[in-house]
């Protein structure tokens, strides 16, 4: 049999058969132990080998090591192990990776042994992710004043991979002042660089560095005011982000296209989830009034581009929570006018039925629920006294609640992310010093490790209702209104963990009131 140990130090141990490990041994300069450690040092040598005897066991648990750990220092090795063995999946994996973290990797010293045409596909790509053109340009730099004398004769044909006129003033400067530039065969090429940077007639292409997210931010649902201010209006639209583009200086934004539309009735004040790259439509509302509280539930099939009609949710929510654990769907909480809603159900897709749970200990809506670490935690929300709470919890469908470290402001109507091994939380309301709902700018960061929060960024604009989802390692916040004197907020926003910095990212493409965004692979076609 082919086991898995204990990893440590990202050492994985294989136990394998007397007849292979000794053949294994014999190749690698290993003295029998009936075990072989699975390092960065050694992995390339048994896949290789594991390849050679047709060893199926070995190489699968090969090559989800290398898939699981790579990282800067080992992804350019992968790729070009895949590609001398054409290994067609593990290949993209390893670009995959060098593409998203393109900085870092330009940081290693392997990076500056990257063959030329390997380095120029990686830098035309439309999936490079870069903050600013200097990260491209200090990395091209550094590759070629690793071999001067061989690589610059490829300097000109990789400055046109360089978006110039996307730089500011001061990055500007840091290539002027590039001791390259003395060398007088690079003359011509700097004049280039300097006149393509104060251009004012640039080609379209080079107007902003397109990329494309290897998933898409859909937004579904919600509901808008008119231009005349006179009405409101309830969508059954689903759009997608196609692109992030990097415009000139910091400016940046999102290329939206439609996506398709639901079912009727148009919904907001709905939830989404995602299971097994379907999407999952739950509930909300169809109007303005008592009684137009769903309890429907839609599932879309993007290959088949398909909607289906599921079992109904026993309780009709708005305001609601939901989130996936264990294969199955969670529904939590809410609002059903007069009511305010405790219950729990799970919806199993095996059997297209639901089922309730353990309820939460208080009725609440406008609350937010996310998965981190195989448990549920439940943040704020607004009590049947219309009190916004500060409370989090951990929710757990046999056991029910158990309360941790309030966040440091009260606030419901708002947004909350997995991100890494932390949960954001940002906008909505919260309640002033006289009672009176206003909007909630202050944002904040739980780890669940110490039990603690930390205040983050303030927003700059209210974000209440707002959609909200993580791509790329950052935390967006689409959308929303304003407590205060309920105007629409039509922005949309994103965090930066790394730079601990809020960005605009444009506006919305739609409705922006009480939507909600999921990510999904969307088939090649829609992107077209």
């Amino acid at each position: 049999m082919f086991t898995l140990g204990m990893r440590e130090s990202h050492q994985t141990c294989v136990n394998l058969p007397f007849l292979l490990a000794s053949e294994l041994e014999v190749l690698i300069g290993c003295s029998y132990s009936g075990t072989l450690p699975l390092s960065w040092r050694c992995v390339f040598e048994i896949t290789s080998t594991a390849l050679q005897l047709q060893y199926q066991p070995a190489l699968s648990l090969c090559l989800n090591f290398m898939q699981q750990e790579i990282n800067p220092h080992s992804c350019l090795d992968v790729a070009s192990f895949a590609q001398a063995y054409e290994m067609v999946q593990l290949l993209e994996v390893a670009d995959d990776f060098v593409l998203r973290q393109f900085q870092k990797v330009a940081c290693t010293l392997k990076f500056k042994d990257l063959p030329a045409k390997n380095l120029l596909r990686y830098l035309n790509s439309h999936s490079l992710c870069v903050p600013s053109e200097l990260v491209v340009f200090k990395a091209v730099v550094a590759w070629i004043q690793a071999k001067p004398q061989k690589r610059l004769k490829f300097a000109k044909e990789l400055m046109k991979t360089i978006h110039f006129p996307l730089m500011t003033f001061k990055e500007f400067k840091e290539v002027q002042s590039l001791n390259m530039w003395s060398d007088h065969s690079l003359v011509e090429l700097y004049e280039a660089v300097f006149e393509d940077f104060c251009s004012n007639d640039t080609a379209p292409q080079s107007q902003c560095r397109i990329y494309l997210p290897k998933e898409s931010l859909v937004l579904i649902g919600g509901d808008q005011i008119s231009e005349d201010l006179g009405s409101r209006s309830i969508s059954k639209e689903l759009w997608f982000g196609n692109s992030l583009r990097n415009h000139t200086g910091i400016k940046k934004n999102m290329e939206w296209r439609k996506l398709g539309e639901m079912p009727e009735p148009a919904r907001f004040s709905h939830e989404v989830a995602v299971l097994k790259g379907q999407l999952y439509v739950f509930g909300g509302k169809r109007y303005y009034g008592v009684g137009d509280t769903l309890n429907s539930v839609y599932r879309y099939d993007l290959h088949q581009n398909s909607w289906e009609s599921l079992a109904e949710m026993h309780e009709k929510r708005c305001a609601f929570s939901v989130v996936v654990l264990d294969g199955k769907i969670y529904a939590i909480g809410g609002h059903c006018d007069p009511e305010y809603i405790d219950s729990v159900e799970r919806y199993c897709p095996t059997a297209n039925s639901w089922s309730f749970t353990r309820p939460i200990d208080l009725p609440l809506c406008g609350h937010v629920a996310k998965v981190l670490q195989g448990q549920i935690f439940v943040s704020g929300g607004l009590n049947s006294d219309y009190c916004c709470l500060a409370s989090m919890f951990l929710y757990h469908p046999e056991t029910g609640s158990t309360y941790l470290a309030d966040m440091t402001k009260p606030r419901a109507h708002h947004c909350m992310e997995t991100l890494g091994d932390r949960l954001y939380v940002a906008g909505g309301i919260t309640t002033d010093n006289n009672t009176t709902i206003v909007n909630q700018l202050a944002c904040e960061v739980y780890n669940p490790s110490a039990d603690s929060w930390t205040a983050l960024a303030y927003l700059n604009v209210p974000h209440v209702g707002a959609g909200c989802a993580v791509l790329e390692g950052k935390f967006y916040v689409l959308g929303g209104y304003s407590q205060e004197d309920y105007s629409e907020t039509k922005m949309i926003h994103r965090y930066d963990p790394a730079t601990q910095r809020w960005e605009n990212m444009g506006k919305m493409p739609g409705p922006n009131n009480d939507i909600r965004a999921a990510l999904l692979y969307l088939p090649s076609h829609f992107r077209l």
